[in-house]
């Protein structure tokens, strides 16, 4: 008997077949006529065409610089999940699925139970999310090096992937996500650690799986037409929520492809499509699929979260570093904090954080807390640090700038701060890209610092931090990613 299940479609037609030779015909109920076979497509959908050209990417086909970028990602994402399992929120999901089992396949990260693949990628994904110290993409603020970790991990657990097949399927899976994220113009609809990066981590997953062209093509439908998320949950735990449902959601998808599961060819494309759905004005569908290959995303648009928070921030809050170095001040001889720039129009005047949640979102708080330090760090998102009587003043006068600055800036992030202190003086800084970005170059050093900064917050002794570090910096040569995650018990 062949495996091929029978569609819905098949069955129309077989229908059809029947009916011409009785000489009935079946009417369509929608439209009243007579229900033909579609034409065969001229050419590919984006789905497929994307798919295609992924699927055929090889580890030798990726620069060097390319393959750097997954293994920091890699490191940056461990990071940023050991303090998460400090979080409500991650652990509540966690503990949740350890409850509910489940075929043992996945190493949930810092705890060593094994779940199946699809749980423990939503469960690690959460951590990682939770303590908004992760990656971006620059185009988007989308965090798909969450998505690409946390499911490529567990996926390669199950397969006995390498580590050269994790990174070139981490570096796919990017590509795909920063393409369909490009191609939504305008104010997205949707949230995006979750709308977007769940493309990436349906592609990473359907590589490891090794799915066919076709199956790839029929992931990216499902995902598109799965993933969810609101953007007001930005401010709550549902922001995490979001970013574990969409490692869920693209295990799900490419293991429900790999299995025969199709959808509607055009999912991406067609009217009342994702495409159509999740862009507030026509979608840039030729972005999508062009020039594929000739550079990547991982490259060109990571970024890496060298301080927490909001990642669009980081420019101001740099800036703000260097505006209050400049200057030289206490903290009580600063008059006021001017901002420009295109995140100025988040800035609520005297609006002061109660937690964790709400200091990750202000602007205010961040360049309080930089000029009050004249630095930015981990240790900024502690209690402490939120509820400094100092900081709170400084937030009191942090405001938008009155005349901003004419600076023409290459990205969507970039940020001019400007100190006035108390006897009329002004220093200013203009940051575009951030620190641990592509345009900017991310540096091994930084992202070691990060991991050895973070790691601690998981109970790793520091010789298991260091042990950790070495696997993933030579990550290229594992047989096997397990190396990895039996480290990560």
């Amino acid at each position: 008997m062949s495996d091929r299940f029978l569609t819905r479609r098949d069955l129309l037609q077989s229908a059809v077949a029947a009916s011409a030779l009785l000489g009935v015909g079946i009417r369509s109920p929608r439209s009243g006529l007579a229900s033909q076979a579609p034409p065969a497509p001229s050419s590919p959908t984006l789905a497929f065409a994307l798919a295609r050209f992924l699927n055929r990417t090889k580890f030798s086909d990726l620069p060097p610089v390319a393959i750097e970028h997954a293994k920091m990602t890699l490191a940056s994402t461990l990071a940023s999940a050991a303090p998460g399992t400090l979080i409500g929120s991650a652990r509540i999901v966690r503990d949740l699925a350890k409850e509910q089992g489940g075929t043992p396949e996945g190493t949930i990260w810092f705890d060593g139970a094994k779940l199946s693949i699809n749980e423990a990628a939503r469960v690690n994904a959460m951590l990682s999310d939770a303590a908004a110290s992760d990656d971006s993409d620059l185009r988007n603020v989308a965090h798909t090096g969450t998505t690409l970790t946390a499911v490529g991990l567990a996926v390669a657990e199950r397969t006995g992937a390498t580590g050269r097949d994790v990174l070139t399927a981490m570096v796919a899976g990017y590509e795909a996500a920063g393409r369909i994220g490009e191609a939504l113009t305008g104010s997205r609809r949707g949230f995006h650690a979750s709308v977007i990066v769940a493309f990436g981590g349906v592609v990473a997953a359907a590589k490891l799986l090794e799915l066919n062209d076709e199956q790839i093509a029929h992931a990216i439908r499902l995902t598109a037409t799965t993933m969810g998320g609101l953007s007001i949950g930005t401010d709550s735990w549902a922001r995490e929520y979001h970013a574990g449902n969409a490692a869920l959601c693209a295990v799900n998808a490419a293991l429900a492809a790999g299995r025969g599961f199709t959808a509607n060819e055009d999912m991406l494309e067609a009217p009342r499509g994702f495409l159509e759905v999740f862009s507030d004005r026509k979608a840039d569908v030729g972005s999508l699929t062009l020039n594929l290959g000739k550079e990547w995303d991982i490259v060109t648009h990571l970024a890496i979260k060298l301080v927490p928070g909001a990642h669009a921030f980081h420019p101001s809050v740099e800036a703000a570093v260097n505006a209050a170095r400049q200057a030289n001040v206490p903290p009580d001889q600063v008059a006021k904090i001017l901002v420009s720039g295109g995140q100025s129009r988040t800035i609520v005047r005297g609006k002061r954080p109660k937690d964790f949640v709400e200091a990750i979102h202000s602007l205010s708080y961040f360049v309080a807390s930089a000029v009050a330090d004249k630095d930015f760090s981990w240790i900024h998102v502690t209690p402490e640090k939120i509820s400094s009587p100092v900081v709170a003043r400084l937030i009191d006068i942090v405001e938008p700038d009155p005349a901003p600055s004419t600076v023409r800036y290459i990205w969507g992030w970039g940020g001019t701060v400007t100190v006035v202190t108390e006897s009329g003086a002004r220093y200013t800084s203009t940051v575009d890209a951030p620190r641990g970005s592509g345009p900017r170059g991310i540096e091994w050093k930084d992202v070691d610092a990060k991991f050895r900064a973070l790691m601690p917050d998981s109970g790793f002794a520091p010789k298991r931090i260091e042990q950790t570090l070495g696997v993933i910096r030579r990550f290229e040569e594992l047989k096997s990613v397990s190396e990895l995650t039996g480290l990560l018990h």
